[in-house]
């Protein structure tokens, strides 16, 4: 059991930067970006096109997947920022729904419905505990998740970046009127949030389910992970990526309990909607 929990930080760490990242984009641009993961999905199978098909160094080509990565999240940001600045967060959020199905279907299209050959970033143990060995990608995907939340809460209150980005998710139309350049920050954002999901995505790919459906759902658990701190609080993103990951490799021990690892995501989702909700439904019931 505690090996399968160990086992599972890995994807832990990935749900927790992932987390981090849709954190970041509800507090700083009105998003949730179900599109997260999907741009990261793709910057990485294009990646693996190039080493595989075209010869390309497998670090060059990685490089040149994760800057692609990016550049589709700034492409979408650009867009939302350009004709949807008006919209409120639920059309906004759509969008990305749209361009997670398009990514799927575009992958599908091009590299076919076979998870790809990715070359791993990082291979072996790095310690062992009481007997239990815990893997390189286990200690870099959970450090990559601490550094990530805590460089962008120094950078949102130490920094005047971070007062205007605050500025600019608070108060947007005063913020403007003051002369903070809107669009190229919430384009910043998605660039950002973009370069790192597809970093993360990078690092774990080779040891998970990699076919394009798969990494581009991983948004699901993070999502579960975003909202045990209401899509506000990046501590607590972290922590429920972490603790979800976990669980999901404890449970994937028992021969009677692993297809539950599937759909803790989804009970996680609705049991934190539902605790959210209580106040309302206990006041109706009164």
């Amino acid at each position: 059991m505690l090996q399968g929990a160990l086992a599972g930080l890995a994807a832990g760490g990935l749900y927790a930067v992932l987390a981090v990242c849709l954190t970041l984009m509800s507090r700083l641009v009105r998003v949730v970006n179900f599109a997260q993961s999907a741009t990261g999905m793709f910057g990485c199978y294009v990646a693996v096109f190039l080493a595989v098909h075209l010869g390309v160094p497998s670090w060059l080509a990685t490089l040149a997947g994760i800057l692609l990565g990016g550049a589709l999240s700034a492409v979408l940001g650009w867009i939302v920022a350009t004709w949807l600045a008006e919209a409120d967060t639920g059309t906004r959020s759509a969008t990305t729904v749209a361009v997670l199905l398009l990514l799927i279907s575009l992958a599908f299209i091009l590299f076919g419905n076979k998870p790809q050959p990715f070359h791993p970033l990082l291979a072996g143990p790095a310690f062992t505990i009481g007997g239990v060995v815990v893997s390189q990608v286990t200690v870099l995907t959970v450090a990559l998740a601490v550094l990530v939340a805590l460089a962008c809460r120094a950078v949102l209150a130490r920094t005047a970046l971070g007062v205007r980005l605050r500025a600019l998710s608070e108060r947007p139309t005063t913020a403007e009127l003051l002369g903070i350049p809107a669009r190229p920050l919430s384009v910043g954002v998605w660039t950002a949030t973009g370069v790192i999901a597809t970093l993360a995505v990078s690092i774990v790919a080779p040891s998970q389910s990699n076919d394009p459906t798969s990494l581009a759902m991983l948004v699901v658990p993070a999502a579960a992970a975003a909202l045990l701190g209401g899509f506000r609080r990046l501590d607590l993103a972290v922590l429920g990526g972490l603790v979800l990951g976990m669980a999901q490799g404890a449970v994937a021990q028992s021969d009677r309990l692993s297809v539950l690892r599937y759909f803790l995501p989804f009970l996680v989702i609705v049991a934190l909607l539902l605790w959210t909700q209580r106040k309302e439904v206990w006041d109706a019931a009164r």
